[in-house]
């Protein structure tokens, strides 16, 4: 059986999933273009057809594009080369088409040059952008900007050289963007992360194990589940050119916390965090912070709350990315006929939080 987690992630119908996952089980080409799909223990995306080995089935998440697919974090395969497959909608042509201008602009490129260069008005050319990537072209150019400046710095180049080949005019700019999506400085990210420290402990609490990770700056992590071996691993995963120290001492403070929170006896968790977020990201989870205790709101409730009505998946998709399990509420996000839907941690967790922080808002 498909995961609950990512039938709510993607907001597809039971007959639309299940035929896209039969053409990605039968390696059918005739999708070719039409759709990607991801695989989350890996962080790459493919077309139908791939000849690669088939992942499990709770792994998988679809994406009508492949620029989509890269947004959320997901990197193209080097075997069926995804984004090389045509698609046949004609607003996912003008899309894509308007990604590569972003993507291979040296500079800003406004929104009335992307409607000359295109030939389609601004006003058409913005909603259809938002209605299938969920961001609109302004967010993505951020994205790409900083795309290009890991890759140069990945590839060894300085710094300064990184920061102009991907199109920031001033290192401000970049460190007004980068900070925020790569969850630490140009300079350590051009290390690779590598002399960047993590802290972290685990503890039990009422929802069985629980991980708070933090560097310099602030918690980068929270995580809920059954071992502490599976929370470790998780965590090195998530960053693996860190280096970590297990300090319980160090972290009793932001465990507290948490702790204090899960237990009632303090409504909100108020902790400086360090995670990384597109600007899509940040606008979905800024939102679910301000779902009180006790309260829920659907995924299509959040898009309308953030005027993206049409990015329902896009929404479902950040919440079920949040690095910072309670800290940012995810949990308090529901299906649309107020069904729980899925939940990263289990739904069994996000069923009892609910219960108990409805209970004690009463």
């Amino acid at each position: 059986m498909m995961s609950a987690v990512m039938k709510e992630q993607l907001n597809l119908l039971p007959d639309e999933y299940e035929t896209k996952w039969q053409a990605v089980i039968a390696k059918d080409a005739r999708f070719d273009g039409q759709f990607v799909f991801a695989v989350s223990s890996t962080k790459i995306y493919c077309r139908p057809s791939c000849p690669s080995r088939r992942p499990h089935r709770e792994r998988v998440s679809f994406f009508q594009l492949p620029e989509a697919a890269e947004q959320a974090g997901f990197r193209a395969c080097r075997r069926c080369h995804p984004r090389n497959a045509s698609g046949k909608d004609l607003q996912v042509e003008l899309v894509q088409r308007v990604c590569r201008l972003l993507e291979d602009a040296e500079e800003t490129t406004t929104l009335a040059a992307l409607s000359e260069q295109t030939g389609v008005s601004s006003f058409h050319l913005q909603r259809t952008f938002k209605k299938v990537m969920g961001v609109t072209p302004r967010q993505y150019a951020d994205a790409s900007r900083v795309s290009r400046f890991k890759g140069g710095a990945r590839e060894g180049k300085s710094i300064a050289t990184a920061m102009y080949d991907a199109g920031f005019g001033s290192s401000s700019r970049l460190y007004e963007q980068a900070i925020s999506q790569l969850g630490m400085t140009p300079a350590t990210y051009g290390k690779g992360g590598r002399g960047a420290t993590i802290s972290y402990a685990i503890v039990k609490c009422s929802l069985g194990g629980l991980l708070v990770a933090t560097t310099s700056k602030g918690v980068c992590s929270v995580k809920l589940g059954d071992s502490e071996s599976t929370l470790e691993a998780d965590l090195r995963r998530e960053f693996p050119a860190a280096e970590f120290q297990r300090d319980e001492k160090r972290l009793s403070e932001a465990i507290r916390a948490v702790v204090d929170h899960l237990e009632g006896r303090a409504p909100n968790i108020d902790l400086p965090l360090d995670i990384q977020a597109t600007a899509f990201q940040r606008q979905v989870w800024q939102q679910l912070r301000a779902i009180p205790a006790g309260q829920t709101s659907s995924y299509s409730e959040v898009a309308r709350a953030i005027g993206q009505q049409k990015a329902v998946r896009a929404v479902a998709r950040a919440c079920a990315t949040n690095p910072v399990a309670l800290v940012i509420p995810c949990h308090r996000v529901i299906r649309e006929d107020k069904s729980f839907g899925g939940y990263r941690w289990g739904l069994d967790r996000k069923k009892r939080l609910l219960e108990t922080e409805k209970a004690r808002s009463k």
